[in-house]
């Protein structure tokens, strides 16, 4: 039964990757148009590109390599066979990229590529393989007893805790700030009502709205850096019995926050400015983390979950409330239109939406019997 279960669960997390894939490859998702003089036959061909930029050959190499592991996990999980399992999830990756690579075609700027076709067949066939070598060595029961004595919850808020970082690689309005701005908020809410006739009132009312225009102060952002950090934490301790074991892992998530944030800022304005986003309001706001994670150590975690409730509502509503700076806009623009367009919508998608994501889970887990 338990093997059934992560067959399913690991099925789910192909799904969700092949989805994540597909935006990635077609974005974004717009000006389609037939190749001038192009027949059926010529969008089947792939054409070797003339370039062969490093990051792009790594970028479609590992990009499949956790589909690949993936599918073969789901495979074994419903009793298929190792070897088969692999050859499934190989042709499942090269399937899934030959189809991407043909729609490419048809999108202004997006160039279709045998190499690419390739690298990703190979990375999906490289992770199947890993993923076999990890089952054939056990690995899976290792894992369901190392979280039998840590977690008390399902693989969702696990999901949620790593997804977490990845979220903080696109560029946020201060440090450790998930959320939608209002700017965003507004125009989303503009494009979905100005053509409803019934809605025009309500069109008006959001219009007028006015967006923020003054830069947070430094209160402002440490309080805001304090929240972003407490919020996995205490995800963290609703999943997790008091004790040790909690008290760790909200400092390795405190931590894995700091290096992701340095990543990031490393992406977007060069490795020299690194530790850019080190203003005067990090260093007591840790301070104030740190004490309160000794005082979480000790929570119950049902009170867990609603003081995590109480701080992602607060963090929602605070990056709700601040501009966007100028190195903000120019960062938003490096990632939507330069070179980390392929993980442009995994990590924008997570960084909008996972503080509301992780709130309507801790509110399942505060209504859920003990």
């Amino acid at each position: 039964m338990a093997r059934h279960s992560e067959g399913n669960s690991a099925a789910a997390l192909a799904l969700a990757f092949a989805g994540l894939i597909v935006y990635a490859s077609l974005y974004p998702f717009s000006g389609w148009q037939w190749p001038v003089g192009a027949s059926v036959l010529d969008l089947l061909r792939l054409p070797l590109p003339p370039w062969h930029p490093v990051f792009d050959i790594w970028a479609n190499l590992l990009g499949y390599a956790p589909l690949g592991a993936l599918l073969v996990l789901a495979h074994r999980g419903r009793g298929g066979a190792p070897t088969g399992s692999v050859w499934l999830a190989a042709a499942g990756c090269a399937t899934l990229s030959y189809a991407m690579e043909m729609a490419q075609h048809l999108i202004p700027g997006r160039y279709p590529s045998l190499l690419d076709l390739a690298l990703n067949s190979a990375g999906g066939l490289l992770g199947g393989l890993l993923a076999a070598v990890l089952v054939a060595a056990g690995w899976p029961g290792h894992w369901r007893s190392w979280r039998q004595r840590w977690f008390v919850g399902g693989d969702l808020p696990l999901g949620l805790l790593l997804a977490w970082p990845l979220g903080l690689l696109f560029p946020a309005p201060f440090p450790m700030g998930l959320g939608l701005g209002w700017e965003r908020i507004q125009d989303g809410l503009v494009g979905l009502l100005v053509d409803v006739d019934w809605a025009q009132e309500a069109l008006e009312w959001i219009s007028d709205v006015p967006a923020p225009i003054e830069r947070p102060v430094v209160v402002v952002t440490g309080l805001g850096m304090v929240l972003g950090l407490l919020a996995p934490c205490l995800l963290a301790c609703a999943v997790t019995p008091p004790g040790w074991r909690r008290l760790l892992l909200c400092i390795g998530a405190v931590l894995l926050g700091l290096a992701t944030t340095t990543l990031s800022a490393a992406l977007n304005f060069g490795p020299a400015h690194a530790l850019g986003w080190l203003g005067p309001e990090v260093r007591p706001a840790l301070v104030a983390v740190s004490v309160l994670l000794l005082l979480l150590s000790a929570l119950s975690a049902r009170l867990a979950a609603g003081l995590g409730v109480a701080v992602l509502v607060g963090l929602v509503a605070l990056v709700a409330q601040v501009p966007a700076d100028p190195y903000f806009a120019d960062s938003l623009q490096a990632w939507e239109q330069g070179r980390f367009i392929r993980f442009h919508g995994l990590a924008q998608w997570i960084g909008w939406f996972w503080p509301y994501l992780a709130l309507v889970w801790l509110l399942h887990r505060l209504a859920a019997r003990e």
